[in-house]
């Protein structure tokens, strides 16, 4: 007997499944997915949570707070910092990298420590993503000069990209990558004279960074950026109830769902199987795209999510305020 494993979305309970087809056989039994509490042992927020494996996940957050997922419970690790940590990204078990206020950690298979930050650039670094271990990326705020980092395999060094746009400084919120020659970072504008905080996103082609969204459009501030390819990529962000979703097709972005949703993180692993978490009114938000359209998925909590990795589409973390810790797969 062959087995085929499909995602989907249950539309009448607004809850993603498994569709297990036989062969030889004309059933197919859904397979609900389900969100549920883990302890963290923690109540600090938890910002980012990424792995390199199902048995090698991290969760980070405020005061320096890293916790590890070692396949059967997590576990509170010393970072030697105080400072708020905002994103985290491995290439291996043993080469792993967390990015945060005014500090960049690197974890070699035993310890974290400390790696000084090239002189001049942002103090607010708000997410990590690499390529490969000698080709790593870090974005933050703009406003020292230098809003992108970037790592070669030896050190840090500051990278020229848009800092102002329109008199607006940029604030990268999200980086992510298909290759070397083809990262995306995406955020907001800022200005201290104003409350409003345009969209940004851009791009590196292997040689340059460069600005490929008008500040002017009319979209929330983004926060999270993630794809399948370098065809098929998301973009999310905060509500205000304008369009919180934006899509790439190879081409073009172009505005997607308009919601109040707030939305913080995206990561998938399919054209059809794709995660994003925030906040609403009733506290933590979780949406799912089936390949087709975004739907609404119970979270089960009362609080905002804020980060979402998986190892697999059966095997998906979320993270957000007060040290909460969601885990998505199958139901048993």
């Amino acid at each position: 007997m062959k087995v085929r494993v499909f995602v989907g979305l249950v539309s009448a309970v607004l809850t993603p499944f498994i569709l297990i087809a036989c062969h030889g056989s004309d059933s197919i039994a859904p397979i609900p997915f389900v969100w549920s509490s883990v302890s963290s042992g923690t109540t600090q927020t938890l910002w980012s949570v990424s792995g390199t494996s199902a048995s090698d996940v991290w969760a980070l957050g405020a005061f320096g707070t890293i916790l590890h997922y070692d396949g059967t419970s997590w576990s509170t690790v010393p970072t030697g910092t105080l400072w708020d940590l905002y994103s985290v990204w491995g290439a291996s078990a043993s080469d792993v990298w967390a990015v945060g206020q005014g500090v960049i950690l690197h974890y070699n298979g035993v310890s974290w420590s400390s790696v000084p930050i090239p002189s001049g650039a942002t103090p607010n670094l708000r997410s990590v993503w690499g390529a490969s271990a000698s080709d790593v990326w870090a974005g933050g705020d703009g406003t020292s000069g230098w809003a992108i980092l970037h790592y070669n395999g030896v050190s840090w060094s500051t990278v020229s990209s848009p800092v102002t746009i329109g008199g607006y400084t940029v604030a990268l919120r999200s980086v992510w990558g298909t290759s070397g020659s083809d990262v995306w970072a995406a955020g907001s504008l800022y200005h201290v004279s104003t409350s409003t905080l345009p969209p940004v996103i851009l791009h590196y082609d292997g040689t340059s960074w460069s600005s490929v969204l008008s500040w002017t459009t009319a979209i929330a501030p983004l926060a999270g950026i993630w794809g399948s390819s370098v065809s098929n990529i998301w973009a999310v962000g905060r509500g205000f109830n304008v369009p919180t979703i934006l899509h790439y097709d190879g081409t073009t972005w172009s505005a997607s769902n308009a919601t109040s949703v707030n939305l913080s993180g995206i990561w998938g692993t399919s054209v059809s199987d794709v995660w994003s978490v925030g906040s609403d009114a009733g506290g933590g938000a979780i949406l799912h795209y089936d390949g087709t359209s975004w739907s609404s998925v119970p979270s089960g909590t009362n609080v905002g999510l804020l980060g979402v990795w998986g190892a697999s589409a059966s095997d998906v973390w979320a993270v957000g305020e007060g040290g909460t810790i969601l885990h998505g797969s199958p139901a048993r």
